[in-house]
């Protein structure tokens, strides 16, 4: 059922600020866990005695497409090095994760389903054969295993089953062999079935479960999509099924849902965690390429230019485990948290605020789009996110110029080896879309390229900034893919200390964000303006945003959550206007690190 091919990392490179935005990644901390981080650094992945489970996975996830996009030499050896050590352990009966044979049947094999994935990505990034030939050994014996009943499916793995068919996918493609679909059907036999429980996604409760994780839900909705064909199923789009349900109950103006850690409602003062952004990220890009299905691409845009860069510094230094919508503060809570299962800290900006996970695995956000810019289907491409980026292949040649989503032109320099069409998406939310100056009315266009041939295309189309309806009488601006925020100017105040073994010291360090101006508004006028700017050396800048929106505010009581002074309520004590009427600039969400963006319009007195 697979529409589109990815193609790899040496077939696909980015420009302009998205090449900027991994080039920060790869100068921060994404770029040298290995060298600050314990868990990355002595891990027992590598042969030493820290966690020997998901932390070097996950970070490698990232960690290569970002070395391999970049083509940067010592990233390359990084890269290189671990994964040598790492193949280096494999057992002769093909186990390859850093577990005694005598401990392998309470070893929780998340581990290998997440394992499975690097080798593939590395394989795809490095061409290197010693990754397929680890991973048809560790996926036999782990099938054997399965079969034998030596290890079974429990907790994380159990909920992550189908994480395993990127991999299997992969391996069936090349060699066929029956093994791997019966390996397909153990794992979703054992595997959740979260069509059983789709009823506790209605109401969030303050308990922590597996069927309600944040993190376990964004990697499901691609479970179908990645699985129905080597099962020998139809499809159903179960995933369009359960996003209702979710966004329902649970969704987020950022494109996201709450969940801290797990499914939190619709509260705009409730968390998002990290994770669950980077893995609905790349559940949309597969749910796209195994269903050619538009809206995914739309649903991915706006999470990877909203919620993406809300929860990372502008140095992608630090991090939150949670981001808020409505944000007036990132300090550590005193007393009890507001979150439902996180703890006081999870909102701070910082080296491993709550938990390490997002530490290792929010890295993968940015080069997995990358690499989904452009896919393929025989003689057909798609331009599936229209990031600044180049695509050339042996018969192919696709430069794209383009600062979008801040400005919405594009120029496709094209060299054509070959007869081929490539579609471009329109969005739903474009106005006067043109290719060439011809205007197109469809939701999506196909150009057809002959052998030999070499243009320029351009694209444009307008968009404008609108109000969307929240939960509770409260509203959003949006334009385009972004959304906007009031932002709340703040101070920081640096934490370098160490806990458990882990330092914390600059660059790498904790830090509190205090507010220093006004929060309390409400929109007071329906007009909207955008104003266009340069994009700066950090494409997301907290201090020059490349695109703002005039709204017309006034200054209401909105008062703060019971119990605390630095968590705004979740919805305003009164809605009625004070005072003379404000123009304010809106800043993009990701942009906006202390910001209002659910906001009620301004009542009479």
């Amino acid at each position: 059922m697979k529409n589109w091919s990815f193609y790899t990392s040496n077939e696909i490179k980015p420009l302009g600020w998205v090449k900027r935005q991994l080039e920060i990644q790869a100068q921060s901390l994404c770029g040298n866990l290995h060298k600050v981080w314990p868990d990355v650094r002595d891990s027992k992945w590598i042969g030493g005695t820290a966690e020997g489970w998901e932390r070097v996975p996950y970070w490698l996830d990232g960690f290569i497409p970002l070395a391999y996009l970049l083509e940067d030499k010592e990233l390359i050896s990084v890269a290189d090095k671990y994964m040598d050590s790492i193949l280096a352990f494999q057992q002769p009966d093909g186990w390859l994760c850093p577990c005694e044979e005598e401990k392998r049947p309470s070893y929780d094999t998340w581990a290998v389903l997440l394992l499975s994935k690097v080798l593939t990505v590395y394989y795809q990034c490095s061409g290197k054969e010693q990754a397929v030939d680890a991973l048809y050994k560790m996926l036999k014996n782990y099938h054997e295993l399965l079969k034998n009943g030596t290890v079974k499916l429990f907790e994380w793995g159990k909920y992550r089953w189908y994480e395993g068919f990127i991999a299997i996918d992969f391996l069936y493609s090349r060699c066929g062999e029956e093994w791997l679909l019966d390996l397909a059907r153990i794992l979703k036999e054992q595997g959740m079935d979260y069509d059983t429980v789709t009823h506790l996604w209605e109401r969030p409760m303050n308990w922590w479960r597996f069927d309600t994780h944040i993190v376990n839900l964004a990697m499901m909705l691609k479970s179908e999509a990645v699985s129905c064909a080597l099962l020998g199923e139809q499809y159903t789009d179960k995933a369009q099924k359960h996003y209702d349900i979710l966004e329902k109950y649970n969704g987020m103006p950022a494109g996201v849902f709450t969940g801290d850690e797990c499914l939190s409602g619709v509260s705009p003062i409730q968390g998002a965690e990290l994770c669950s952004v980077v893995e609905l990220m790349y559940s949309y890009e597969l749910l796209y390429a195994f269903t050619g299905d538009k809206k995914w691409a739309e649903r991915l845009e706006k999470i990877a230019f909203n919620a993406l860069p809300a929860a990372i510094s502008d140095d992608m230094w630090a991090h939150q485990y949670v981001q808020q919508s409505n944000q007036i503060s990132c300090i550590r809570f005193p007393g009890k948290s507001v979150f439902r299962t996180n703890n006081s800290e999870a909102h701070l900006f910082g080296l491993e605020p709550n938990y390490g996970c997002c530490t290792a695995n929010f890295g993968q956000g940015w080069p997995k789009l990358v690499l989904s810019a452009f896919m393929h289907n025989g003689d057909n491409v798609v331009n599936l996110v229209p990031v600044p980026s180049v695509l050339q292949t042996e018969d192919i040649y696709i430069s794209l110029k383009t600062e979008y989503p801040f400005k919405n032109t594009f120029e496709y320099t094209v060299k054509s080896g070959k007869d081929f069409t490539l579609t471009l998406r329109v969005p739903s939310f474009a106005q006067n879309y043109t290719v060439n100056g011809e205007k197109y009315d469809t939701d999506e266009v196909l150009l057809t390229f002959s052998a030999g041939e070499e243009s320029v295309v351009t694209v444009s189309f307008d968009v404008t900034p609108v109000f969307a309806k929240r939960a509770g009488g409260l509203n959003t601006v949006e334009m385009g893919s972004l959304l906007f925020s009031l932002p709340i100017k703040y101070h920081t105040l640096k934490k370098e200390y160490e806990r458990d073994g882990v330092e914390r010291k600059f660059p790498y360090c904790d830090y509190e964000y205090y507010p220093e101006t006004p929060w309390q508004f409400g929109f007071a006028d329906t007009a909207l303006e955008a104003e266009y700017r340069d994009v700066w050396e950090t494409p997301f800048s907290s201090q020059n945003p490349p695109v703002t929106v005039k709204a017309k505010v006034k200054e209401i009581a909105w008062g703060y959550e019971d119990g605390y002074d630095t968590v705004c309520a979740k919805y305003p004590e009164s809605r009625v206007g004070k005072g003379e009427i404000t123009e304010v600039e809106l800043y993009p969400y990701g942009c906006a690190k202390l910001r209002m963006t659910e906001l009620p319009f301004c009542e009479e007195e």
